[in-house]
């Protein structure tokens, strides 16, 4: 499997002595056809790196994985991975989940709910949360510092969003980049369902990015009852998570918050 990985260019730079020529790195962008038996369920771009995950932590958000057990994944099984330029992922089951619905369109890195006919359907399959873990004011003001420090690629770029699995005292377990707030997530689920690790009631997720609606139904389909967003939620998003009894942190500034459904401690 890749890993993300960003590309050096030689750029003019303009400062205070003149221009100068000098490199850069800049993200890398790629497309990835996702498939769930046989089935193609989505293309999305993304930053190549944990491509399994990604594909995995999709088709669980959408549902595809209830009561299915995933028994490969893998590059692109009908051509090899160096024909397809390692750009094709197949995630192949026991075929005992409900089956897949592909989406309407290609699911871009800013918006994955982009091209879906039926938002309601999304929820419909979810359970609301019952008590989830009440994190505390001072561990939920710590989580943008704290997954600040393990951005590697955004340091190198600055061209990427990160989600962060973050447990009850504060403690950064996982962090995964992605040129798309989504497929960061995705890859951050994935790798939890590879693991067998879902649902994670105990955990909170961390993103440095708006907490759209589509961010509050992955988290909520993980299992997870925490959401912290650096920056603003969407009405949507905000009645998403109280009908799903998760608590919904926004516009986490230095040590300033808004709680937006849910509570911490």
């Amino acid at each position: 499997m890749r890993a993300a990985r960003s590309a050096k260019i030689l750029v003019r730079h303009h400062g205070a002595s003149g221009a100068i020529r000098r490199p850069d790195e800049v993200i890398v962008e790629e497309p990835m056809e996702i498939r769930f038996d046989d089935l193609t369920v989505a293309t999305t771009m993304r930053t190549p790196g944990h491509d399994y995950e990604l594909a995995v932590g999709f088709c669980h958000s959408e549902g595809f994985l209830e009561g299915a057990a995933v028994k490969t994944v893998r590059y692109c099984a009908v051509t090899s991975a160096g024909e397809s330029e390692f750009n094709v992922v197949s995630v192949e089951t026991d075929g005992q989940g409900p089956g897949a619905v592909p989406r309407v369109g290609p699911v871009n890195s800013a918006c994955g709910v982009c091209g879906s006919t039926q938002l309601d359907a999304l929820v419909e399959r979810l359970k609301p949360l019952h008590t989830p873990t009440a994190f505390s004011v001072e561990t939920v003001a710590s989580m943008a510092s704290s997954v600040r420090d393990r951005q590697e690629l955004f340091d190198k770029t600055g061209a990427v969003h990160a989600a962060a699995l973050v447990s009850l005292d504060g403690t950064v377990e996982l962090v995964r980049e992605d040129i798309g707030r989504h497929n960061a997530l995705d890859k951050v689920v994935g790798r939890l369902a590879l693991d067998r690790g879902l649902p994670a009631s105990d955990k909170a997720i961390f993103v440095s990015s708006r907490a759209s609606y589509e961010m509050v139904q992955k988290t909520w389909a993980a299992g997870v009852g925490t959401l912290v967003a650096v920056s603003a939620p969407s009405a949507l998003a905000v009645s998403t998570a109280t009908r799903a009894g998760m608590t919904l942190v926004g516009f986490l500034r230095d040590d300033t918050l808004n709680v937006y459904s849910g509570s911490i401690s």
